[in-house]
């Protein structure tokens, strides 16, 4: 197959996932998880962080809610972290917690466990 089509395929495929990425505002939708190379004592303070002072809603990462499994500490921060930028985004707050986050275009919810978006 030459080159010239190769290329067409993937600027189609490409812009077909921009497509359905975006919500109907034209927004990309975006999610704040737990970056898996960020070293655990550093997870743990900023999941600390988020569920106290920050103000994230972590009663679904709490055992027996939906959000407990797995029941990982990337799998709670990544849920913390989401909580916190979803609530505060519009007043300016980032995914950053100390370089232990980051921002995904992909919806991480996963069987019951549905992480917020809010356009």
């Amino acid at each position: 197959m030459p080159s010239f089509t190769i290329s067409r395929i993937l600027f189609v495929l490409l812009f077909t996932m921009m497509i359905i990425l975006q919500n109907s505002n034209g927004q990309m939708e975006e999610w704040c998880i737990a970056d898996e190379q960020t070293p655990h004592d550093v997870l743990q303070m900023a999941l600390d962080w988020a569920c106290g002072r920050g103000g994230a809603d972590c009663s679904k990462i709490q055992r027996n809610k939906s959000c407990y499994n797995p029941n990982t500490l990337l799998d709670h921060a990544s849920y913390a972290f989401n909580s916190y930028y979803q609530k505060f985004k519009k007043q300016g707050a980032t995914c950053y917690f100390r370089s232990a986050a980051m921002i995904s275009n992909l919806d991480p919810s996963h069987n019951s466990c549905k992480f917020e978006y809010i356009p």
